[in-house]
């Protein structure tokens, strides 16, 4: 889904219109990335303490890099664009925002799900926010986002919304 954002002269968002939001990953993977640069540096203990060192640094490094691209990703409403992940989509281009709820979250991520809406999911977060696109030009039906804070985000698109419609 490619939206084009709004030119700088558009309506500017209202104050209450921000939010920014980092979803990171959980402590866990973290662990499990230490645990992997653990494991390459036991591959190489026969070749010795360099190696060894070499590898745990190394292991770990690329592990950290690889859970730290994938499990963080950045949600934002500034400046009338909802920016989920990749996706800039403009909220003029929206309907009203869902708040969901762990079950209704999880409903939304499988048996309910729409295979041409944009999701942004994150298996560790338990809610999120599902909005209706309006464009009649864009096939996608709606916008999944996982979010620690839900009725902010909602907030957040809705101010955004009557900002950009005056």
């Amino acid at each position: 889904m490619q939206h084009v954002s709004p030119s700088p002269a558009g309506p500017a968002a209202s104050p209450s219109a921000h939010h920014d939001e980092r979803l990171s990953a959980p402590a866990a993977w973290w662990g499990i990335s230490v645990l992997l640069g653990l494991a390459c540096a036991l591959m190489l203990l026969p070749l010795g303490t360099l190696p060894l060192l070499a590898g745990l640094v190394g292991g770990t490094a690329l592990a950290g890099l690889a859970t730290s691209a994938y499990g963080s990703a950045r949600v934002r409403v500034v400046n009338g664009v909802l920016a989920a992940g990749d996706a800039r989509i403009p909220v003029s281009a929206l309907g009203e925002p869902e708040v969901l709820d762990a079950e209704q979250a999880r409903a939304w991520r499988t048996y309910k799900a729409d295979t041409r809406a944009f999701m942004l999911m994150r298996s560790y977060v338990p809610t999120a926010v599902r909005v209706e696109v309006t464009d009649p030009d864009d096939p996608t039906p709606y916008v999944y986002v996982s979010t620690r804070e839900p009725a902010a985000l909602a907030a957040a698109i809705t101010a955004a919304r009557a900002a950009s419609a005056r």
